[in-house]
């Protein structure tokens, strides 16, 4: 099923997204503000857990267009990498404007479990962005030929494994991230090379 899989886009791409500030990133951060480590790892989990319901909503969709037209499928291809452009465009315009990001100061909290599992889980379900970046980033990578479910389900694990160590480390070191992601420099150029990074694959996905 994976003999033919462009790997290397798929991670990158996957690694890029994943690393991009946005919603559940931070989520995380102001969880593990509020109850430290473990409440961030808590959050991740639910956060990261979410993709595998994005992923088989995408896989139902395309199984009906790989059925109605291999047009269709190749016309959701091409929108999907223009997509990506887009998203690519939008980082770079974020880097333009870059702002000073405020972290709050880990307050010790006492942790429930349940609380942080459902905050991260709902931020996640709740964010229309990532069933849309999945009907247009997985038939980038999807085979025809097999079930576009597995295949879905099985890049969203690789999704939660690179998101989970991602969100992980932030909530480990949001001490760090606090001074760091205080910076606009810093914060803008992140913004920047995300963008650029997204045009680039973009681009190489819709001409290959």
């Amino acid at each position: 099923m994976f003999e033919q899989f462009q790997w290397w886009p798929f991670l990158l791409t996957i690694t890029v997204l994943t690393l991009s500030p946005g919603v559940d990133s931070l989520l995380v951060i102001r969880n593990s503000s509020r109850g430290g480590w473990r409440d961030g790892v808590l959050t991740s989990v639910g956060v990261c857990t979410g993709l595998f319901f994005h992923a088989a909503i995408s896989a139902a969709g395309l199984s009906v267009i790989l059925l109605s037209s291999a047009e269709l499928f190749l016309a959701l291809k091409l929108a999907g990498a223009a997509y990506l452009v887009w998203l690519g465009v939008q980082g770079l315009r974020a880097a333009w404007r870059s702002r000073r990001v405020e972290i709050p100061r880990v307050t010790g909290q006492s942790l429930c479990v349940s609380r942080s599992l459902r905050e991260g889980l709902l931020s996640n379900l709740l964010n229309p962005k990532p069933i849309v970046f999945y009907m247009a980033f997985l038939p980038q990578f999807v085979d025809p030929a097999y079930s576009a479910l597995l295949q879905s389900l099985a890049m969203a694990a690789v999704h939660f494994l690179i998101g989970m160590l991602w969100l992980a480390l932030l909530a480990a070191g949001v001490q760090r991230a606090k001074q760091w992601l205080a910076r606009p420099a810093v914060s803008g150029g992140i913004d920047g090379v995300t963008g650029l990074l997204l045009i680039a694959i973009g681009v190489r996905l819709g001409t290959s």
